[in-house]
């Protein structure tokens, strides 16, 4: 089959709307991690995204009875653009099913090139579904967003610039994976002329689908995934694109979100240009792999796969980008509650930035402070930070990890309620949607007392609240058959050393 799609790439039909993009040498981070780092920059595209190239050499290989039948796609945005920019571009019927949860701005995007769009469920794969139906129901030709030998081949174009843009030396190219068919084409195309390069594929930590494949040697279908990647946020491996890339792929990384958001960061600061989560994958894995070997002097590209990132979302990424660099510790402080005790306590941090203070009286005695430093690298420093706190008398807890902490806590260090009976401690998340909030409202509220809420939007895939609810002991086992029953996830944080400090 190889040698097949190896033909089919090379003929591809994506250059009537596809340009070659450019493979840039990143100047800045090949000097801060001491290697040469390029960046194919997909993200040019004139759909910002690498997906135009095997939609449209899909649907331009379609015959001439099948173009009248129209097409069909689902896509969580990037595929749906590519498909609609195809069809507009040949005068075809195309209809895109997209999930509830896709960034405005795809949509929109989508709608613009001339495609009737359907929003169905909260991910691609309930997304997937409901086309599969409608496909069936209206005759339209289905286009794969990645499972499919054309689709596969247009996206190995991307490999074929590169190898022909630096015929020098390449040490390894990171590539994102979501479905797989950008890994399958470029690796075919790599492995076949350059097989000394390494192929390394990218993946969020909550959508593992190549790297849980690879590890039981068959596709996997994955209980749930994280949609802050949106555009990788695939269940299950492709069949097609497996069987291509399982023995092409020389390993699998896996980022979490804050690694991403540094590596959107970075490209920023390298480009000027915002990155999508899923596009900043390839970079992230290039910062954890450089760790992980100690690679230096090596030439490393990262895909750039894509630039559709809702504005809204940027609160979050600028958020967590300072953790995902490493470059932020917060601690949980016991300091005297007297006149001058911040004062001292800020003069032992002597130099260091205090990013954040949140403060609550706990007794005339001691009083418990939510204090965030700058670093320039948390993991190397945090230790001895709090060995230089304890040492000076002071009980100190990091809590850096702490997602409880992160997320909520340092936005509502507030009041406590010492006469407060029965208080348990939840986090939840739940799609962010328009009414999700009141409808979680609605459905908690009619059944338990809310005695402690904090919500913040945080211009993610999801929606996440933190919750005191008062449920005596004698009703914690109706309790958690409602929690089975809300279909939201939960942690119950009732225990968390910070709610203990701060909260309780």
């Amino acid at each position: 089959m190889n040698k097949e799609l190896i033909k089919k790439i090379e003929n591809a039909k994506v250059y009537d709307v596809a340009t070659e993009s450019a493979l840039g040498f990143a100047q800045t981070l090949s000097r801060q991690f001491s290697n040469q780092i390029f960046l194919k920059r997909e993200d040019q595209q004139c759909v910002f995204s690498f997906k135009l190239r095997g939609a449209y050499n899909k649907i331009a290989h379609l015959s001439a009875a099948e173009r009248k039948q129209g097409v069909i796609a689902a896509s969580a945005g990037n595929h749906a653009q590519g498909v609609a920019l195809a069809a507009n571009k040949l005068s075809i019927q195309a209809t895109i099913v997209m999930p509830c949860t896709t960034p405005s701005i795809k949509v929109e995007s989508v709608i613009a090139l001339g495609a009737q769009v359907v929003l169905h469920g909260d991910t691609y794969d309930e997304a997937y579904a409901h086309s599969q139906e409608l496909a069936v129901k209206h005759g339209f030709i289905y286009v794969h967003p990645y499972d499919d030998e054309d689709v596969i081949a247009g996206q190995g174009t991307v490999a074929l610039e590169i190898l022909r843009q630096h015929p020098e030396k390449i040490d390894a190219i990171f590539i994102p994976v979501g479905g797989g068919g950008l890994i399958a084409g470029m690796a075919a195309y790599i492995k076949h002329y350059r097989p000394e390069i390494k192929v390394i594929g990218v993946e969020p930590q909550d959508a593992p689908t190549m790297h849980a494949a690879l590890q039981a040697n068959e596709r996997v279908q994955l209980a749930e995934v994280g949609i802050f990647a949106d555009g990788v946020a695939v269940r299950q491996i492709g069949e097609k694109t497996f069987a291509v890339a399982k023995d092409l792929i020389d390993e699998v990384l896996l980022v979490s979100t804050d690694e991403i958001c540094a590596a959107i960061k970075h490209i920023f600061d390298e480009t000027r240009t915002l990155s999508e989560p899923a596009g900043a994958l390839a970079l992230a894995g290039i910062k954890q792999y450089i760790v992980k070997e100690k690679a230096v002097a090596k030439t490393l590209v990262a895909v750039v796969s894509g630039a559709n990132i809702n504005f809204d979302r940027l609160r979050h990424v600028a958020e967590r980008a300072e953790l995902g660099e490493q470059r932020e510790c917060l601690f949980a402080v016991s300091i005297p509650e007297q006149p001058g005790s911040f004062l001292t306590f800020c003069r032992l941090l002597k130099s260091r930035g205090i990013t954040e203070f949140n403060y609550r009286y706990a007794s005339s005695g001691i009083a418990h402070i939510f204090v965030g430093v700058k670093v320039e690298d948390a993991v190397a420093e945090k230790r001895s930070l709090v060995q230089l706190m304890e040492h000076e008398g002071y009980q100190a807890l990091d809590i850096s990890d702490n997602e409880m902490a992160i997320l909520h806590l340092r936005h509502m260090v507030g009041r406590r309620c010492p006469d407060l009976q029965d208080e348990i401690l939840f986090r939840f998340e739940f799609p962010e949607r328009p009414g999700a909030l009141l409808n979680f409202l609605e459905t908690i509220g009619q059944e338990w007392n809310i005695s402690l809420f904090h919500y913040r939007n945080h211009g993610a895939a999801y929606g996440r609240i933190l919750t005191g609810i008062q449920v005596a002991d004698k009703d914690r086992s109706r309790f958690g058959q409602f929690l089975a029953k809300l279909g939201y996830r939960y942690w119950e944080e009732t225990s968390n050393p910070v709610y203990q400090l701060f909260l309780r």
